[in-house]
Parts: C-alpha cells; sequence; structure tokens
C-alpha cells in the first residue's frame, strides 16, 4: 500500500509538470499524446516499484520514463508515416536566445500564455497542467461549474492538436505581451492556497509559496513591471497574516479576532518596500488591492482602520473591475466606516444578483451586521443559510459559533 501512496502523492504534486515538459520535450507530442504518455508512465512506476523499491529521485525516474515512452512514440510515427502524405513541415522560429527565466515553472507559465488561446484557457491550462489543480479546485477559482472546465479542456486539446500550437517559451519580444496573464494566473494561484489553507482542511499553503516564489523570480528578470511589484506587496501583506487566521483550536478567526502580534513584521515590512516601488500614475487592480492590504497591516487595531480610505479603494476597485464579490468587500468597508445604512442597500441589491446570493460570506456579512445591530432572530436566519452553503467544516464550525453568541446574548436579554 505504501507504494501506492507514495505513486498518488508524485502524480498529485508532478503530473501537470510533466505534461507540460513532454510538450516542451518535442513538437511531435500533443497536448493528448503527452497526457497518455504521463499515464503510463506511473503505471510503470507503481508495477516497478513493488518489486525493486521506491529510487532515491522517484520524480526524476518517472521523468526518465517518460522521456524514454515520448522517443519511442516519436520513432514508431515516424517509422509509419504514410510516405505519401503531406510532408511539408511548420517553419521553425529561427531567433535564438538564451533563456530569460532560469525558474522552470515560470518557463512552463510564460508557455501557457499563448496568445493563441483565449485568456480563460491560458489560465485553465496551467492552473491543470503547471499548478496541478484538479478540475474541481479550478472550477472554484473561476466560478465555474466542473463539466465547464472538462468541457473548456476538452476544446482546448482540439485546438492546440488542430492548430498545432506549440506551448514552449515565447521568443523574448513576445514576453511582455503576456505578462498581464501571467499576473492573473499568479494572482488565482495565491488566493487558492490561501483560501484553501484553511484549519483542519488540505494545509494548500505550498500554491502561497510557488505564487510567492514565481513573482519573486519574476522580478529577478528585466520584463517584470509595476503590477509585479503591486501583485508581490500585495501577497506578501496577505501571508504576513497566515499565523493569526486560526486559534488554539484550529478555528477560523475573522479580522477583528486576530491575534496582531502573530502578524509578520517583516513580510509587512518587505510588502511595504514593495508596493512603494510599485507606484505609478495609473493604478491597476493588483495596486488598490495591495493597497487595502497595507491599511489592514499597518492599523493597531480593528477599531483604528481607516475604513473611509478602504472603502474609497474598493470604489476604484469597482469602476476598474465591476464585481459583485469585490462590492461585497466595499459593503463592510461602508458599514464599518459609519455608513450603516448603505452599506445594507448595497448587501440587499446583492442578495438580488443570482451570481452572489449563494454565496455563503454574502449570507454571513448579513448575520455579522445584523448581530452587531442587535438583530438577533435576523441574524441567526441569515447564519443558518451560511450553514447550508459553507463547504469547508471550518467555515461551518465559524458559523456555529457564531449562533452560540447570538443563543448567549438572547439569554442575557431575558434575564
Amino acid at each position: 500500500m505504501k507504494y501506492e501512496q507514495q505513486v498518488n502523492n508524485l502524480y498529485k504534486s508532478h503530473f501537470g509538470k510533466l505534461v507540460t515538459s513532454m510538450l516542451q520535450f518535442s513538437r511531435d507530442i500533443n497536448l493528448e499524446t503527452a497526457e497518455d504518455i504521463v499515464q503510463d508512465s506511473f503505471l510503470a512506476a507503481l508495477t516497478a516499484w513493488k518489486k525493486t523499491g521506491v529510487p532515491d529521485n522517484p520524480a526524476g525516474w518517472i521523468y526518465n520514463v517518460c522521456r524514454n515512452n515520448a522517443l519511442n512514440k516519436i520513432k514508431r510515427d515516424k517509422k509509419f508515416k504514410n510516405p505519401f502524405a503531406n510532408n511539408e513541415t511548420i517553419a521553425e522560429e529561427t531567433e535564438f536566445s538564451e533563456s530569460v527565466f532560469d525558474d522552470q515553472q515560470l518557463k512552463l507559465l510564460f508557455s501557457c500564455a499563448n496568445p493563441r488561446l483565449s485568456p480563460k484557457v491560458q489560465v485553465v491550462i496551467t492552473l491543470k497542467y503547471i499548478i496541478n489543480l484538479k478540475v474541481e479546485a479550478i472550477a472554484k477559482v473561476l466560478g465555474m461549474t466542473v463539466d465547464g472546465i472538462d468541457k473548456l479542456l476538452i476544446r482546448a486539446r482540439q485546438k492546440i492538436k488542430m492548430e498545432n500550437i506549440f506551448l514552449k517559451e515565447p521568443l523574448p519580444s513576445s514576453l511582455r505581451s503576456r505578462l498581464p496573464v501571467v499576473h492573473k494566473i499568479l494572482y488565482l494561484i495565491f488566493n487558492e492556497g490561501y483560501k484553501s489553507s484553511w484549519g483542519k482542511e488540505i494545509i494548500r499553503e505550498e500554491l502561497c509559496e510557488d505564487a510567492l516564489l514565481m513573482t519573486k523570480y519574476l522580478l529577478e528578470t528585466s520584463i517584470h513591471n509595476k503590477d509585479t511589484k503591486a501583485l508581490y506587496a500585495l501577497m506578501l501583506f496577505n501571508a504576513s497574516r497566515f499565523k493569526s487566521r486560526f486559534g488554539v483550536s484550529g478555528e477560523l478567526l475573522d479580522l477583528e479576532e486576530q491575534d496582531r502580534s502573530l502578524w509578520n513584521k517583516d513580510l509587512v515590512a518587505l510588502a511595504c518596500y514593495f508596493l512603494k516601488q510599485s507606484v505609478e500614475t495609473e493604478a491597476s487592480t493588483y495596486h488598490y488591492e495591495a493597497s487595502i492590504a497595507f491599511l489592514h497591516c499597518t492599523a493597531k487595531n480593528f477599531e483604528s482602520t481607516d475604513w473611509i480610505t478602504i472603502s474609497k479603494l474598493y470604489q476604484k476597485l469597482l469602476q476598474t473591475t465591476p464585481n459583485p464579490f469585490v462590492e461585497l468587500n466595499y459593503a463592510i468597508a461602508v458599514y464599518f466606516s459609519g455608513n450603516k445604512e448603505k452599506a445594507f442597500k448595497i448587501l440587499s441589491d446583492l442578495r438580488q444578483q443570482s451570481i452572489i446570493k449563494q454565496y455563503y460570506l454574502l449570507n454571513a456579512t448579513l448575520g455579522k451586521f445584523n448581530f452587531l445591530e442587535g438583530n438577533y432572530t435576523e441574524a441567526k436566519a441569515f447564519y443558518h443559510k451560511t450553514l447550508g452553503q459553507a463547504n469547508l467544516e471550518v467555515e461551518k464550525d465559524f458559523v456555529i459559533r457564531m449562533l452560540n453568541k447570538i443563543n448567549d446574548k438572547e439569554k442575557l436579554s431575558l434575564s
């Protein structure tokens, strides 16, 4: 059983990277063939390791098998190729240059950001083949159904095969045009790790570390820009609060409950440095989000947080990227800045939007605000709705804790 577990762990962590490596190994290998080669190599590992034991470098062992299988596939195809078929070869890009990147994941990241693919396809194939996220996780990140992601991947494979799209590192002259998509992908990778590393759930902080490292490596190249620095600052601000997000029993804590003495001051200082370095006349969404995170991380306590400025930054963010989830955060900032009536109006309007009305944090926010206003009956109703929408146990435990607080308050008011 231990061999099955080791192969399974390697499969989860390396499948996507191996598929992308096979695509870059030869233009004669398409996406579907690459997936088959990697699948067969893992099956070979399971058989061989039962007899000989796990090698010192299991990932390297599987890569060598993949490479050998790929070479055999190419030789077989060339041997049995129809001599009367069209022998025209696709013109190679003859311009030669050394790679801009030292980091292999960054190379693959820019490879997947191919302009011949739609932005959504670029993001999905990166999350699947480089970051190794499951289809279910990708669907959750992008707000899509699992079936929708499956269909998108099938169409992507067909397009890549039919149009001879090669996922290889682009020429240096093409790198800058791919930078916005790469930023978006790095942002999504970090957020997925940040949301997933909760309490007793599967720890995914390695996703955050991957995103931070790749962004750091990107900053060390000549093609980064001000948005790269703002994105890195945003990640650092959020990473600084990792240790405070859960209590001693593993319970989820909201911002108001967190012990700020646990916030990593070195990471906050580094984030401040990169945010300052990123300043320019035209701000991006990363600048606004990093500025909001800066105000949270530098406030002495929850009460002294500059909610008025935060609400203004969310307003600017909404002008740049209208989004109901951003609007929810805007409503929270508006409430704590003192304009409670406006906050409730925004939340009420959001409840009419199908895309967010089933989102557990919308009802959790309405539960919290009604609780703070002393409307305990309404608060309980919203928290019960939240309980039915929450997916993670740690989220459900948080709601139950809030319902217990309401019950305690009601008992006090009766005594």
